[in-house]
């Protein structure tokens, strides 16, 4: 084939690649979406946070954008300062535990983004971090600190993120408007049937790698489930 017909031919792949529309970005399942909703719901009910300003913080946290609006995703993982969305529970975990075997520490998990390196010792393993009622239920106790210390849920919202002043002040204004997007508008329906534990563990206790020595959990393991990621 002729040099000057393969160059016609591949200005015409380029140029049609370059003026084909973008994908649509893929719809949100809304019942997935809505158990962090449904979570802050109940976590605001037990420790008197106001609601909007967990639903503002999922959002800020792990919003993605469904239908025009700003809708937060359970299987969220902050890895190392770059953020991943997983279409289910298991993938979100198979990816942590795979990272955690290679030697993560510092990532964010769940709803409300809650950090292991930080925070860890608040849960019993990284699959209680993930499930959404103990996730929301971590955040809205810290966030009620925060509050305590500095007067403003703008504030708290704020050191939820960093102590550094100036990352505190960035987030704080994007919670600020995110909050006020809201509205007074309904809550989501709550997923029928939707056990915030789906999935069996990927790996049983005996193979788990070696995590801290026993952390005191702040909430009850009443279900069988083994972690695969356990800190005994």
């Amino acid at each position: 084939m002729p040099l000057k017909l393969i160059s016609r031919l591949a200005a015409v792949v380029w140029l049609t690649a370059l003026l084909a529309p973008a994908p649509a970005q893929a719809k949100l399942d809304p019942g997935v979406s809505s158990l962090c909703d449904q979570a802050a719901r109940r976590a605001a009910s037990r420790h008197g946070v106001p609601l909007d300003v967990l639903r503002a913080i999922t959002r800020v946290e792990t919003g993605r954008r469904s239908d025009g609006q700003l809708a937060p995703w359970p299987w969220t993982v902050n890895m190392e300062g770059a953020g991943h969305w997983f279409p289910t529970e298991y993938a979100a975990r198979k990816f942590v535990f795979e990272r955690f075997k290679s030697g993560a520490r510092s990532f964010d998990v769940g709803c409300f983004q809650i950090n292991y390196r930080w925070h860890s010792q608040g849960f019993s393993s990284i699959e209680e971090m993930f499930d959404p009622e103990q996730n929301a239920d971590y955040a809205a106790r810290f966030l009620n600190d925060l509050f305590g210390e500095l007067g403003s849920w703008s504030a708290a919202a704020g050191a939820y993120h960093s102590r550094t002043q100036s990352l505190a002040d960035a987030y704080a204004s994007r919670f600020d408007r995110t909050r006020a997007a809201l509205g007074e508008g309904p809550l989501p329906e709550p997923r029928q049937g939707s056990g915030s534990r789906g999935p069996q563990p990927l790996l049983a206790r005996q193979d788990s790698p070696p995590g801290p020595a026993r952390l005191g959990s702040l909430f009850a393991t009443g279900s069988g489930a083994r972690p695969f990621i356990s800190f005994n």
